[in-house]
């Protein structure tokens, strides 16, 4: 995904966007995932869990999972129904534990037992689209191809006026378009971190929320 160059992109929006950023930065100058995790290989096993289960039920479970499968293999080796069962309390935990093991064979297969960095061999992982790649790459290995846009990113772009796209893929080119590329890493996690602290789906008092001068 190619980053449009400044001409075509809004320059209202790009100076809207520096300022949020530095409201945010301000409000979040830390800014990582909550997901608790040891290795690049645990980050995904925690990421993979998480679509559509909040972090916090994740972490319950990745604390117990992560002492019993201790190490890739453990992952390859693993009996489906008994990895099932341990994450059952995760929805769509089925279809999880198939993208898990599955992932962990093709990462020891394929990639010598290392989670690979690039967005593209991400992508070839069971259970990875752009949102997780992008989580993956930024919070392991400090690299950002791109933008992760989630519920939270989706929503906020869209009342701060930067982007008028519900499409992912097209929000994330369009804060690829206005957003400074050094500012890329964090984005996500600092917007997750105030749309949960501060400026949730559910209504509330949004006049209260630290950016609504943005919108």
């Amino acid at each position: 995904m190619k980053n449009r160059s400044d001409k075509t992109a809004p320059t209202e929006r790009r100076r809207k966007a520096k300022a949020i950023i530095a409201a945010l930065k301000r409000l979040y100058p830390e800014a990582k995932t909550v997901l608790r995790y040891g290795s690049p290989w645990e980050l995904y096993v925690a990421v993979v869990l998480s679509a559509q289960t909040t972090d916090k039920k994740v972490n319950e479970v990745t604390e117990r999972l992560f002492k019993k499968y201790r190490t890739l293999d453990d992952y390859v080796n693993a009996d489906p129904e008994e990895f099932n069962r341990e994450i059952r309390q995760i929805g769509f935990h089925r279809n999880k534990t198939k993208s898990i093991l599955g992932a962990a064979k093709k990462v020891k297969e394929q990639f010598a037992g290392e989670v690979p960095r690039t967005m593209e061999a991400l992508r070839t992982l069971p259970g990875v689209g752009r949102k997780t790649a992008n989580v993956i790459q930024a919070e392991a290995f400090g690299i950002a191809e791109g933008i992760a846009v989630d519920t939270h990113v989706k929503r906020l772009a869209r009342r701060w006026g930067l982007t008028n796209e519900t499409d992912p893929d097209k929000i994330e080119r369009d804060l690829m378009a206005i957003l400074p590329r050094e500012d890329w890493l964090h984005f996500n996690f600092r917007v997750v971190d105030y749309g949960r602290d501060y400026c949730p789906a559910r209504p509330h008092p949004h006049e209260a929320c630290p950016l609504s001068r943005f919108g």
